[in-house]
């Protein structure tokens, strides 16, 4: 174990985390929140910013500090059985059903699809997709090498261009904020809140965290308490750097559109100022960065879901995983990004709620001694409220989806729930849900769970 452990190594560390994170949707996310908040630009951001960068810097702080080795085992504090099927289900969330393709198809459709026959669009999407999960597969096969590629190559080359883009934007500013649209009107804080959900970083900081623990170790570091310090320094180094540039990129946004106009999505509009500035290099420029950044984390996250489900299945090769997970998100992405965004958010809305109780349970476990009723009762009552929003944002999305008895449930939420009008329905529900769960008299087996903590 180091005796002292140099910035260099929290640098390092963080500069990895910082690449795991952040991907196409943490670019195309706050540029549109910046356009759309206009002179709300300062709450919206904040908001933003608890969800996007506060949520995630807590998820990698339970997994370092809570003494758990990784997320099933977080996850199963509250039952073993809810511990395999919450990693299972996170993970494919964030693996090959919605976040892996979209880092294959959120650079074709900005980058690339802009200047193709929209006949042949299709054919060129499965072209690009297969090379680009071809790289995907090579880097991914060896996960002790997944702090070089992403924290000493990729990520420094990705931050390069993508700040060129940047620092042209705030020498030469566009325009003024023009004024709110939609829900930033009045209630910017919160719009921009449930925005960060869609970076989805919340819930990979949960799978992120093993990866973070494992590259820690590899620096030499192997002592808790050293290995705890490590954990939040570098995650304090790589949320900082995120807090800077979404609020650059958000600026971007928001003096653009008199510049540029309005658009549908972040990554029109990240094209539209990159060919504002740049004409046709823009577009290159631009093609670039968003490659760079899907590419870093798409490396990640197929490490981090490979890792997981070889541990949950150790008969199947760790390699094995990478070549299945790879062609299992090949073959989503050529569904298309806006079918991927339309089934992703209502898995988000139901996991949020969830995985946000779980992340602050094994940030206090200490406080109630871990006992697991603290967290079966939390969690459960949470469950309630979160199935409810899952549904209401697919019923939403996708005609006839809705049901009448969930209907009148999530009526009965928005009379008297409170806090659920704008979302935050789980706050109450979970807190109560700890409260009982504080009550409830100890089995034999959570003190043991406890002990087993502590001397971890």
């Amino acid at each position: 174990m180091q005796n002292k452990i140099p910035f260099s190594t929290y640098a390092l560390i963080g500069t990895m985390l910082f690449g795991l994170y952040f991907g196409a949707g943490n670019l195309i996310f706050p540029i549109q929140l910046g356009q759309m908040a206009g002179t709300n630009f300062w709450p919206a951001l904040i908001g933003f910013i608890v969800t996007a960068i506060g949520l995630p810097f807590l998820g990698i702080l339970a997994i370092g500090l809570s003494g758990s080795n990784g997320l099933r085992d977080l996850a199963s504090r509250v039952h073993p059985l809810f511990g395999l099927t919450f990693a299972m289900i996170l993970y494919l969330t964030i693996g090959p059903f919605f976040a892996i393709p979209r880092t294959a198809t959120v650079p074709f459709v900005i980058g690339f699809e802009p200047f193709m026959n929209p006949d042949h669009a299709s054919l060129w999407l499965g072209i690009f997709s297969f090379l680009f999960f071809g790289v995907v597969y090579y880097f991914s096969l060896n996960p002790a090498k997944i702090m070089d590629y992403i924290g000493k190559y990729l990520t420094p080359t990705f931050l390069v261009f993508l700040f060129v883009l940047i620092i042209v934007a705030i020498v030469r500013p566009m325009g003024s904020f023009g004024a709110p649209a939609g829900d930033y009107n009045q209630l910017a804080f919160m719009t921009g809140f449930k925005e960060g959900y869609n970076t989805m970083d919340a819930l990979a900081s949960l799978a992120f965290g093993i990866v973070v623990i494992h590259a820690i170790k590899s620096q030499g570091i192997t002592d808790t308490k050293a290995i705890a310090k490590t954990t939040w320094k570098s995650g304090i180094f790589a949320m900082g750097l995120m807090m800077v540039i979404y609020g650059l990129i958000a600026y971007m946004g928001a003096s653009s559109v008199a510049a540029v106009g309005t658009f549908d999505n972040g990554g029109l509009i990240f094209a539209a100022v990159a060919q504002y500035f740049f004409g046709s290099f823009g577009a290159i420029l631009l093609a670039i960065i968003i490659v760079l950044a899907c590419l870093k984390t798409s490396i990640g996250l197929i490490s981090a879901c490979s890792e997981f489900f070889h541990e949950t299945f150790p008969k199947v090769s760790y390699q094995a995983f990478v070549l299945v997970l790879c062609l299992v998100s090949f073959t989503i992405a050529n569904f298309g990004l806006n079918n991927i965004i339309q089934f992703a958010l209502p898995v988000l809305m139901f996991l949020y709620p969830l995985a946000i109780v779980l992340i602050l349970l094994g940030l206090c476990s200490s406080l109630f001694d871990h006992k697991r009723s603290v967290y079966a009762t939390s969690m459960f009552f949470t469950f309630f409220v979160s199935i409810v929003d899952g549904y209401s944002t697919l019923a939403e999305s996708v005609p006839g989806a809705t049901l009448s008895s969930i209907e009148s449930v999530k009526q009965l939420y928005l009379e008297y729930l409170p806090l659920y009008d704008i979302g935050l329905g789980w706050i109450l529900p979970a807190l109560a849900g700890a409260l009982i769960g504080g009550f409830w008299p100890a089995r034999e087996g959570s003190h043991s769970r406890s002990t087993t903590i502590e001397n971890n």
